[in-house]
């Protein structure tokens, strides 16, 4: 698989990755200006040039990688037998300037559980953002194909489950997985938030209804041995604070907002600066 195949694979996969290239050479080296290479979190595809000149540039691309480094940077690496090297010698005489760039392919995971008006009207304004957007309903109708035309084409990539026992779909998601229960059925909902609590991976869990719902929902909850810790977990009600309209549209823009929230926190939480690339020789 070449560089650009796998740029392609890592994003149908959500994938994190760096993108390195050669941006610059002066005097000998073993490849020229404009190769490149993909570095994955376990592998790599392509080569600018092997030896220790590679391995460095994996090292460091790996370093970004685990720090949820967003920005690009330069490493440059002079190749001569008086240069440092950690991964085997490298005396082509030349000196070469690699860009480090973090691909934008690992897509947040967000799912809707019921897809009634509200489910259906949040699922149209989250179709716009680069996210994996999963629509789950016990009801196979909901999820017609003619129902959810409009839905497909855009920044999204949808992910439709028809889950009779919808708390199983919830078992199969991603780890780091945001999501809004608003199904049609109040019994669904708890079943769901139990679900939910029993998962410390997933991210925020939103629970549309009103305070009398959540009070008798803390009763079902701490009958089944959940904490107040655990019940800390679940926002409800959902959406921005101040909007009063109840109407499906109204709704729905209020929890896609705070939705938006959530990803920028994530973004924010996930970024720990690095420290500049070394002018590493080899």
């Amino acid at each position: 698989m070449n560089w650009l195949d796998a740029v392609q694979a890592l994003s149908e996969r959500g994938e994190v990755g760096v993108l390195v290239t050669v941006a610059a050479v002066r005097g000998h080296a073993p490849r020229e200006a404009g190769a490149k290479m993909v570095v994955g979190a376990g592998q790599t595809w392509d080569s600018v040039g092997g030896g220790n000149l590679e391995a460095t540039a994996v090292e460091r691309a790996r370093a970004l990688l685990a720090c949820g480094a967003t920005t690009p940077e330069l490493l440059t690496l002079r190749l001569t037998d008086r240069a440092a090297n950690e991964y085997g010698r490298q005396c082509c005489g030349g000196e070469v300037t690699l860009l480090l760039e973090p691909l934008k392919t690992a897509r947040p995971n967000l799912a809707i559980f019921g897809v009634g008006h509200v489910g259906l009207a949040l699922a149209n304004i989250l179709k716009t953002l680069p996210v994996n957007l999963h629509l789950i309903d016990s009801r196979e109708a909901q999820l017609a194909p003619e129902r959810l035309a409009g839905l497909e084409g855009d920044a999204a990539r949808l992910h439709v489950h028809h889950a009779p026992i919808p708390e199983m779909a919830l078992a199969d998601l991603p780890a780091g997985t945001h999501l809004v229960i608003l199904t049609h059925d109040h019994a669904e909902d708890a079943a769901l938030c139990d679900a939910a609590l029993r998962r410390p991976d997933l991210g925020f869990i939103g629970l549309i209804g009103s305070k009398v719902k959540w009070v008798r929902f803390r009763e079902q909850l701490q009958a089944v041995g959940h904490s107040e810790a655990d019940l800390a977990r679940i926002t409800t009600p959902i959406g921005l604070p101040g909007i009063r309209g109840k109407s499906p549209a109204v709704i729905a823009i209020s929890v896609a907002a705070q939705l938006q929230q959530v990803l920028e926190a994530d973004a924010t939480s996930t970024f720990s600066p690095v420290s500049p690339a070394p002018q590493r020789t080899s």
